[in-house]
């Protein structure tokens, strides 16, 4: 996949690979979001407090965080595109259980199993192409992942709209009798059988093949990919950066006197800062946003889709620079960008007051905070939201690229839950200045982290990845 070989790549092949490998980005997005419109539906069927639907709604977290960890090992012993199918049977399971479920612990384990497909999907789909696909192009088609995950969450809201229409609510009766909160889990099966027969039609990812001793089948899929004459040189290469002595294992991500290797640290940085700058309390907790800026409910639910639109916008910018001006100069700016706007809306919430128990911003600042809110979301999936995924599947070497993806994904997760989780309380009792204050604070520090830390990956071929 050197320059050389350009001619000869196979972009019909690898544009089906993508396309395949991002509808896990999709389930990931979707699952994440269809919980949104259920929670009257739960909170009224199974007569939960605020604390019981708290648990009932975030299993999926905890979930996300060992399917990560374990789809990054299992990767490495069954293959990229086998767990892959294992995540998108878990995606069906899951569905079918969820909407299904007769009380709130079945649906919380049938949650908690949907994050482990989820935290599947979030690490390998990324992995998997940078594996497949040129150097040259990679940042660009990884990237994709991103745009997949917000059309995810933004189907969820619309699919979520259109059944709480026809049934009148989320409480009312859709199809066969069953009420639509319950359809709105069913219908994620859709999409994840969509994932698993799709996924019998692309190869294994040439490289875990090569680490397996499977030459013969790693060279008919390299053949696919870069024609005949590449293939036999890419073969070389990709096995010179594989030990000898030992199958890839968790032990390749310790340094030889001990600890962890820096490159796996700053994988976990990358992966704990994406969170730490509070994405997840703009998208888990959105309508709430706007209501306390003066929104109706209705208007808030339309302001969520905006978002989402925005969202892909801003992704559709950065997968038309990550290749020319590469990753880091995206994050430095996402990092600048966004503590300026988290600060705004830091500012605008210390000017907030509370009537009859409601949060209300200024008749001016409630403009201000709207603005800082999407821009803050632009500048977020202009640069760490995609960046990040783009370089946790290509920054390790292949010897422990399984590995640590495993440890770095299940960090993002875990992040991921502690921010979602904590944000209620904070918000209540500590204040959203302060709460905001804080995500700043984080953006800031993201910042010189990437200054720091983070080395360039643009171009550079997976054989190339320093440890």
């Amino acid at each position: 996949m050197h320059g050389a070989a350009h001619g000869r790549v196979n972009l019909a092949l690898i544009s089906r690979i993508v396309a395949v490998a991002t509808i896990g980005g999709f389930m990931f997005g979707y699952d994440s979001g269809a919980i949104n419109g259920t929670q009257e539906g739960l909170r009224h069927t199974f007569g939960l407090n605020e604390a019981q639907l708290g648990l009932t709604v975030s299993a999926l977290l905890p979930g996300c965080a060992l399917g990560a960890f374990l789809a990054g090992r299992f990767a490495d012993i069954w293959g990229r595109r086998s767990v892959m199918i294992v995540a998108a049977i878990l995606f069906i399971i899951s569905a079918a259980a969820s909407g299904g479920a007769f009380s709130a612990t079945v649906l919380g384990i049938a949650r908690f199993f949907a994050g482990m497909a989820v935290g599947a999907a979030s690490v390998l789909s990324p992995a998997y192409i940078s594996e497949v696909t040129p150097a040259h192009i990679r940042g660009r088609l990884s990237s994709i992942q991103q745009v997949m995950i917000i059309s995810g969450l933004t189907g969820a809201f619309l699919a979520n709209y259109y059944l709480a229409d026809i049934a009148g609510s989320s409480l009312g009766t859709a199809w066969a009798g069953q009420p639509a909160w319950r359809w709105m889990f069913w219908v994620q099966a859709l999409p994840a059988l969509l994932f698993l027969v799709a996924l019998f039609g692309i190869p294994e990812s040439p490289r875990f093949l090569i680490a397996k001793g499977r030459l013969q089948q790693a060279r008919l899929v390299l053949d696919r990919l870069i024609g005949p004459q590449a293939a036999a040189a890419k073969m070389d290469e990709i096995g010179a950066s594989l030990s000898h002595d030992h199958q890839p294992s968790l032990a390749d991500i310790r340094k030889p006197g001990g600890g962890w290797r820096k490159i796996v640290w700053v994988g976990i940085g990358l992966a704990v800062f994406q969170q730490l700058v509070g994405i997840n309390v703009v998208f888990y907790y959105g309508a709430v946003l706007w209501q306390a800026v003066g929104f109706t409910e209705s208007d808030a639910l339309k302001i969520n889709t905006l978002s989402g639109a925005v969202s892909i916008l801003a992704c559709l910018i950065s997968i038309l620079l990550i290749d020319r001006i590469g990753r880091r100069p995206l994050l430095l700016i996402g990092s600048a960008g966004m503590t300026v706007t988290l600060g705004t809306l830091a500012w605008c919430f210390s000017n907030a007051t509370i009537i009859d128990g409601v949060l209300r911003l200024p008749e001016g600042l409630g403009l201000v905070a709207l603005l800082a809110a999407n821009i803050y979301v632009i500048f977020f999936n202009l640069s760490w939201g995609p960046v990040m995924w783009v370089m946790l599947g290509e920054m390790f070497p292949n010897q422990m690229r399984g590995s640590a993806l495993a440890v770095a994904g299940a960090a993002q997760w875990l992040a991921n839950f502690l921010v979602s989780s904590s944000f209620p309380w904070l918000a209540k009792n500590i204040g959203l200045p302060v709460t905001y204050g804080a995500y700043t604070a984080f953006a800031l520090l993201s910042l010189l982290f990437v200054l720091m830390t983070v080395r360039e990956t643009k171009g550079l071929e997976l054989e190339a990845m320093q440890g």
